[in-house]
């Protein structure tokens, strides 16, 4: 036998255990297997993380957009990172809740970091008006038009609102 060439084992080649035993014995045959498991060796370790894709703390950033298609989200790429995250794992239930205050309030406390207060008011005379208070250390830093977008989006098609910034 040749120095030069490993002792073939069922061991040492994962493929080879799969064969009948005869061919444990062929130098040929194990580095042909072993060839084909080098190649496939990382791309069986990329499919099982394959789960890490699909969950929004552990996908790559880059990825984001594309989970967020999923539960047919448009993500604003000037918000942060953790923001977007946060976002796509709450949007089934964000959408469950579609069209409550509580799902807007929800909604905007994800986007600035700060929960709103919203007040079902009436105001004059209006049964289908309400208000959106933010109390915040610096009102001018919140981009109110992001604000009024998603309020826009998330708000029942029948209602009226007042976006109020407060100084805490």
């Amino acid at each position: 036998m040749d120095t030069d060439v490993p002792a073939v084992t069922n061991e040492t080649s994962q493929l080879l255990k799969y064969l009948p035993s005869i061919y444990g014995d062929d130098p040929f045959l194990y580095g042909f297997l072993r060839l084909f498991e080098t190649i496939w060796a990382p791309l069986e370790r990329q499919i099982d993380q394959l789960y890490a894709y699909c969950n929004p703390r552990l996908t790559p950033a880059e990825f984001l957009p594309w989970l967020g298609t999923w539960v047919d989200l448009v993500l604003d790429e000037n918000w942060p990172e953790a923001r977007r995250r946060e976002l796509i794992r709450h949007a089934a239930e964000l959408y469950r809740r579609r069209g409550t205050a509580g799902a807007l309030r929800d909604y905007l406390a994800i986007y600035t970091g700060v929960a709103p207060e919203i007040v079902e008011d009436g105001a004059e005379g209006d049964p289908f008006h309400f208000s959106v208070i933010f109390r915040v250390a610096d009102p001018a830093a919140i981009d109110q038009d992001r604000i009024r977008r998603i309020i826009e989006e998330e708000k029942p098609a029948h209602t009226s609102y007042t976006l109020l910034m407060e100084k805490a």
